[in-house]
């Protein structure tokens, strides 16, 4: 190879390097750097409270529907 020949394919290479920091920039805009404040969830624990026996029935197929069948079949 020549020395033009590698200076063409240097000049070349840095050439696609800043366009496509340029495109990248313009396509995808440029870093925010700024504080955001985030909401915080309490804290888990592991206390199991009983379910209320006016809403559950422990009986049912699916504890959270009342289910009644009319015995007259007509």
């Amino acid at each position: 190879m020549k020395k033009t020949d590698i200076a063409m394919i240097i000049f070349i290479a840095t050439v696609s390097i800043i366009a496509a920091f340029l495109l990248g920039r313009l396509i995808f805009g440029e870093t925010y750097n700024a504080k955001v404040t985030i909401k915080t969830i309490e804290r888990i624990n592991s206390n199991i409270v009983e379910p209320n026996s006016k809403i559950f029935n422990k009986d049912a197929i699916n504890p959270t529907v009342q289910v009644e069948i009319n015995k007259e079949a007509s």
